[in-house]
């Protein structure tokens, strides 16, 4: 790894607690790798703390909290770096997580994103939701994981361990070209956090590159660090950021027939919460459907730009060409190893 420079980046938003729990770890098995932490204007004594207790980590003040995909669009344009890894302040690394992951992609040029396995820290046998092996999407835009489909979350017994070509990074963990994430202009600003990976790796793998998992790489993520996953907020960017990312991004069949489709699905799911008592998961459902027409415009304009992109070559490799809603649910296909592999390519 000699002349390569890694930057490990961790965007913090009010999280000492964490950062005093997780950092020393980052920075033990990152010698290899120079550690920053981007501060989203906490108004915790983060910055104090880092200042005092880890003098040599480099830190970046942001002005006020972009969340997280501006915040790390913000942050990343103060490092230099050939590669850059974007990593959750709630996550434990292992020793020579970074190598595996490093040498694939100098390696092979068209990888242009990685992530490790993704385990729970409170669970250590299991896959953790925001990641787990390797993440995918079914043809409607909803996604799911090798490990982890929905809530239902497998424990880890090798089964995934080889490396694999993959739709989606995790944001919690993701390994990037710095010069493909400039040249893409990073995360969307407008998903604020959640979903902003997908899209990101969506865009990414229609310019002719690769979204890798590599399980030799290892991680434990606490997870909930930013929205806790029953938050009424969190719900409401899912799936307004999902469908924005569908209309940007979708390249096969019928634009108008998916969105109609999630329209359905998505007043399934909403039924579903509101039958088990959590109407305002109900109405952040029907929240993120007026914000996504309110945009219409403005991401089918994106997705124009995007297709503009003297290096677009679509490609519907990776994306499940069928209903995970419908296979999940109706079917009770529940382990990534029950879909039929012919699927993923279109």
């Amino acid at each position: 790894m000699q002349n390569i420079k890694i930057a490990v980046v961790i965007l913090n938003f009010n999280g000492k607690k964490l950062l005093q729990k997780f950092l020393p770890t980052v920075i033990q098995y990152s010698s290899q790798a120079t550690v920053y932490v981007a501060d989203n204007a906490s108004v915790d004594d983060s910055i104090q703390f880092l200042k005092t207790e880890f003098p040599n980590v480099k830190l970046i003040e942001l002005k006020e909290n972009f969340g997280f995909a501006k915040g790390y669009n913000e942050a990343l344009k103060q490092v230099d770096a050939d590669y850059f890894v974007l990593l959750n302040s709630d996550v434990e690394v292992t020793p020579s997580w970074i190598e595996p992951i490093i040498n694939l992609m100098v390696a092979n040029k068209t990888v242009a994103v990685a992530q490790p396995k993704i385990l729970s820290y409170n669970a250590k046998s299991e896959f953790e939701y925001a990641g787990a092996c390797g993440g995918f999407i079914d043809k409607y835009g909803y996604p799911f994981c090798r490990g982890r489909i929905f809530d239902t979350l497998e424990k880890d017994n090798n089964q995934y361990n080889e490396p694999l070509e993959i739709f989606w990074a995790t944001g919690a963990c993701m390994f990037i070209r710095a010069d493909v994430y400039k040249n893409l202009n990073g995360f969307d600003d407008f998903y604020f956090a959640h979903m902003e990976e997908i899209d990101l790796c969506w865009r990414i793998k229609n310019t002719q590159h690769k979204v890798m998992a590599v399980p030799s790489s290892v991680v434990y993520h606490l997870g909930g660090g930013t929205l806790n996953k029953l938050s009424p907020r969190k719900t409401f960017l899912n799936f307004r950021n999902s469908l924005i990312s569908l209309t940007k991004n979708n390249t096969s069949g019928s634009l108008i027939l998916k969105i109609t489709t999630r329209l359905v699905l998505d007043g399934v799911a909403g039924t579903k919460f509101f039958i088990e008592g959590k109407p305002i998961h109900t109405w952040a459902i029907i929240k993120a459907h007026f914000s996504f027409y309110g945009h219409l415009k403005a991401t089918l304009r994106l997705r124009k730009e995007i297709k503009s992109n003297n290096n677009y070559k679509p490609s519907n490799d990776q994306i499940y060409q069928s209903s995970i809603v419908f296979d999940y649910f109706l079917k009770n296909k529940k382990h990534f190893s029950d879909l039929k592999k012919d699927l993923f390519t279109a």
